[in-house]
């Protein structure tokens, strides 16, 4: 199968979503929210964005400032597990880095400030990693999200805890 066409939304799920947003307030940045939901792979194609823009009748510049405005949005393929960790200044100053960098080491990636990315997909697309300015949980840091799981005060115990227990949910399906 290719991996490539198994990301691009069909023709019908594509104008059924429009159809329903179209017309209505903020119908850009709803249908764009729907159509990322439905991709398997979590993200906006060019290809979409494009078939997006001629079916809203919006000029595709337009379509890329909203996908690209929005942090919620993604250009390139996510896993299917996420790991956010705040890279704020209270989560800084309390070990933040050190737990990018213990995430990092156990997928195989270097988070370091010369990458250009602020997220890591692995290979088999199952982690995505990313980095967030802010949670706004500050009192509690360093914070660290896990499939949209909030961790406060995060140790590397709380750390491997979380990821293991996605690798145990895995292992059972």
């Amino acid at each position: 199968m290719d991996t490539l066409n198994s990301t691009i939304v069909s023709e019908t799920i594509l104008d059924e979503i429009v159809e329903k947003h179209k017309g209505k307030p903020g119908m850009l940045l709803t249908t764009l929210e729907e159509v990322q939901e439905v991709n398997p792979l979590k993200f906006l194609p060019h290809e979409t964005l494009s078939d997006v823009s001629k079916k809203l009748s919006i000029p595709l510049t337009q379509v890329y400032s909203v996908a690209t405005f929005y942090s919620f949005f993604n250009l390139k393929p996510q896993g299917k597990h996420s790991i956010i960790v705040c890279r704020g200044t209270a989560c800084h100053t309390k070990g933040s880095k050190a737990l990018l960098e213990e995430v990092g080491h156990i997928f195989n990636y270097r988070f370091d400030d010369s990458n250009d990315e602020s997220f890591y997909t692995t290979p088999d697309n199952e982690f995505t990693i990313k980095t967030v300015a802010c949670f706004g949980q500050c009192a509690q840091s360093p914070v660290i999200s896990v499939d949209n799981i909030i961790y406060s005060n995060v140790n590397s115990l709380k750390l491997l805890e979380a990821i293991k227990k996605i690798q145990r949910k895995k292992t059972k399906e």
